[in-house]
């Protein structure tokens, strides 16, 4: 909580307990003793949503004395619980931090547990809010204006020792998909395919045909110098965002996809670290780099290679600018995902009770 702001009882219990009544009796114990906050919505038409639980005060107290920080006045520190049951971007915040959990949850130690496979690491091991990415992911110009990423998200997903960093866009339909595509230009300034493959995340099939279209039109042909994978939310899997529902897109894609991929068949790019012991102020960071490290501090200062527009496949069917990962037969290697139900809630919230 102290790293993604808030999380709801669901994405608790699918990352760290075997069900959602361990989840709840844990945190009503823990609201009880004030090291979390909790507080729901109120629907016009009746019904609440999820219990939404942030950091307490209490819980901050020992954030800060692990970190050797001066911890926030209370009265400071309340008044920030309250801004943020009102906050606009908490539905944003809240389908972030849905897709971080439903990767988080193939790892979930208290499952692991069960199946004996205790202290295996694999899956999501490396998981970073906005707020670092922020600060990390800047190339400082000198006289020219700084070039500063703003993902929803920084993360690796690693399967059969095949490891995939990406960045997450997650659009909620709010913003134009001029807005949208816009944001291409900073990662194509930015030396992105020396640290990770780009993921849109959308909420509906619609919106990413129309956001392919854009992409296409937009960039007119242009060869961007990095990998991007587009996904509906409404073309869900059983397997969450790891399963096979991710479509590359080229300068010469069409706007509908043929084929999708799992997130561990999507080109590996990205520095590779050896794994590191992870802990309770930053999890799920096994395969984190150390943002001091001189290596990766390179990567940044590296200009990008130039793009080259020749030579890019008509479509998905022809992919020889991005190659893709497959670990099965070689002819197996497209993947049509099931049409499932949506995953957003239908619901809008109108007003806030804690």
């Amino acid at each position: 909580m102290a790293e993604h702001k808030v999380l709801t009882t669901n994405q608790i219990a699918a990352i760290e307990f075997t069900s959602v009544r361990r989840a709840q009796d844990r945190l009503r114990q823990l609201r009880e003793l004030g090291v979390v906050f909790a507080f729901r919505e109120s629907y016009l038409r009746g019904g609440t949503s999820q219990t939404r639980y942030a950091l307490g005060y209490l819980g901050a107290r020992l954030i800060a004395a692990q970190r050797a920080e001066k911890p926030s006045a209370p009265k400071a520190y309340t008044e920030r619980l309250e801004r943020l049951g009102l906050w606009p971007k908490l539905d944003h915040q809240l389908g972030v931090n849905d897709f971080f959990c439903a990767l988080a949850t193939h790892r979930n130690p208290a499952r692991l547990r069960e199946m004996g496979r205790e202290g295996e690491v694999s899956g999501l091991t490396q998981w970073w809010p906005e707020k670092r990415c922020t600060e990390f992911f800047v190339k400082y110009q000198g006289g020219g204006p700084d070039i500063r990423l703003r993902p929803d998200g920084y993360g690796c997903w690693e399967e059969h020792g095949h490891a995939v960093r990406f960045f997450l866009e997650h659009d909620t339909g709010t913003e134009s998909l001029t807005k949208v595509t816009n944001k291409i230009d900073d990662y194509t300034a930015f030396p992105t395919d020396a640290f990770g493959v780009l993921l849109f995340s959308v909420h509906s099939t619609r919106r990413e045909i129309a956001l392919r279209a854009a992409l296409r039109r937009d960039l007119g042909g242009y060869d961007p110098g990095l990998v991007i994978a587009t996904a509906a939310r409404d073309h869900s899997h059983a397997n969450g965002p790891a399963g096979p529902i991710w479509g590359v897109w080229t300068p010469h894609s069409g706007d509908t996809v043929p084929r999708r991929y799992r997130l561990a068949e999507l080109p590996v790019r990205g520095p590779s670290v050896e794994h590191r012991a992870t802990n309770t102020i930053q999890p799920f960071s096994e395969a984190a780099f150390d943002p001091n490290d001189r290596e990766i501090l390179r990567r940044i200062d590296t200009p990008p290679e130039p793009a080259d527009s020749a030579g890019c496949p008509d479509d998905d069917h022809d992919l020889d600018e991005v190659t893709l990962y497959d670990d099965t037969d070689a002819d197996d290697d497209a993947y049509c995902a099931p049409v499932a139900p949506a995953w957003p809630n239908t619901q809008q919230p109108r007003r806030w009770a804690a």
